[in-house]
């Protein structure tokens, strides 16, 4: 019986918990197809969407991909350019996708796409690759961009990672030793990276084969569908007990919960203090201190969703308000005394997403949650090479390359390790003179 609630409960869990997951992979490995394809046997595509996609194929099968590549742009060339999400549900849950782009030159916009997402589906396509050819490792040769993107969803913390093998149906023969060949070298490579693997699915996503149902034409496979895998997957979630930590996204003033105004004392107008609380939590009566300020104050009232509440956790948009007028703007954060230790320098990942390279010693602005300051590169310690895995020495890093670097800051951040927090331990690196995002700093240690 307990074992049965407990299930329920997970259950029910699941369901009310959008999962977020990106699609990413090279250019051309049918990304976009596949959400096409969940898409449609979900039944989450419009009358009108399906009209217009019949008509557009003349009598022809429907073109998926066009669900997602809606840029005159992407239709024209065939490719996806800018991140779409799309939104779908089954029974067990409800779904968030992020089609990212599988283009070298659009790097910056699958980082940004996988640094939301609860889990990443990479997809492999199977044509592209010499699945008979065998290194010395007994490793079938992977294609660059599906390193490249395996390893950008790990290093941001991108929880589930799940690889699926596409355009099987496009293999006459010998596809069992065609799938076990390159899930071999996937799951070697996965183990090697440190990647959380949770699963190599053979998928068409054309045909629609172990998409969201079991295909009858690989009978060698009876594993879950891609849905199905789907569908298990936490979501991930931020440390919601202990210290708090608020960015200031933007402040009102109104006349809700007018309580606090008269606890303050003040006569006026309160104001409430907005962001998305990046750990911890806070409730009426938590004493609190704002960065840079370092004044304290008391929490005098809670919002969230415009409604006065008992208190907000992690994950949670929040509005606080506290029982005196504290001199608070954007950019600042809202902790408990004690909770944070800024600093001006730190170690960092950095994967850089520009054109020209980034230099020791050229100062860029970052952007710290809300706040903007400016920064430069003290040393670039080392390279990652994607394909060994292993550090080598770099004195600048190109377009796509991923680096570890000393970071010195014009003024104290609040900054966290990026495993233990993800936005405490996320900055963007904006180019000033292009105002160009050049790259993305996840802190290894202050």
């Amino acid at each position: 019986m307990n074992a049965q609630v407990t299930h329920n409960e997970a259950g029910n869990e699941l369901a009310h918990k959008a999962l977020r997951f990106l699609t990413a992979g090279s250019v051309d490995d049918g990304k976009s197809t596949l959400i096409g394809r969940l898409l449609f046997d979900s039944r989450a595509i419009l009358a009108d969407q399906l009209d217009a996609l019949e008509k557009r194929a003349a009598g022809a099968p429907i073109d998926l991909s066009l669900l997602t590549d809606g840029l005159e742009a992407e239709r024209e060339q065939g490719i996806t350019i800018d991140v779409a999400y799309r939104y779908f549900a089954t029974k067990t849950r409800k779904f968030i996708i992020a089609d990212a782009p599988g283009h070298e030159q659009y790097t910056r916009n699958m980082v940004t796409a996988a640094a939301g997402s609860d889990a990443a589906v990479v997809l492999v396509d199977i044509t592209k690759i010499d699945w008979k050819a065998r290194t010395a490792e007994s490793q079938v040769p992977l294609l660059a961009q599906t390193r490249r993107h395996s390893l950008l969803a790990h290093l941001l913390r991108v929880p589930s990672i799940v690889f699926a093998i596409n355009k099987l149906d496009a293999i006459e023969q010998d596809t069992e030793t065609a799938f076990n060949n390159v899930k071999a070298s996937l799951e070697a490579f996965a183990a090697q990276a440190g990647i959380v693997n949770k699963g190599v699915i053979p998928v068409s996503a054309l045909r629609g084969d172990n998409v969201t149902t079991p295909s009858a034409n690989w009978p060698w496979y009876q594993g879950p569908t891609l849905l199905q895998v789907l569908e298990q997957l936490p979501v991930s979630d931020e440390r919601r007990d202990g210290a708090l930590l608020h960015p200031v996204q933007y402040v009102t003033r109104d006349s809700v919960g007018e309580g606090a105004a008269t606890a303050s004392g003040t006569g006026h107008q309160h104001r409430a203090f907005w962001g998305r609380i990046a750990h911890g939590n806070v409730k009426a009566g938590d004493e609190v201190q704002i960065f840079p300020s370092g004044q304290t104050a008391i929490v005098a009232e809670v919002r969230h969703a415009a409604l006065v509440v008992d208190s907000c956790e992690a994950g949670q948009s929040a509005g606080i308000v506290l029982d005196r007028q504290v001199d608070i703007s954007r950019g600042d954060w809202i902790h408990t005394p004690g909770g944070i230790q800024p600093t001006d320098s730190f170690t960092a990942t950095l994967a850089w997403l520009d054109t020209e390279p980034a230099v020791v010693g050229r100062k860029y602005w970052v952007r710290h949650g809300n706040r903007w300051v400016q920064a430069r590169i003290t040393s670039i310690d080392n390279r990652l090479d994607i394909h060994t895995l292993e550090d080598t020495d770099a004195h600048e890093l190109a377009v796509n390359e991923i680096g570890r670097v000393q970071i010195q800051t014009q003024q104290p951040l609040p900054v966290e390790p990026y495993v233990d927090n993800r936005v405490g331990g996320a900055l963007i690196v904006v180019d000033p003179t292009t105002n160009r995002t050049s790259g993305a700093l996840l802190v290894k240690a202050a």
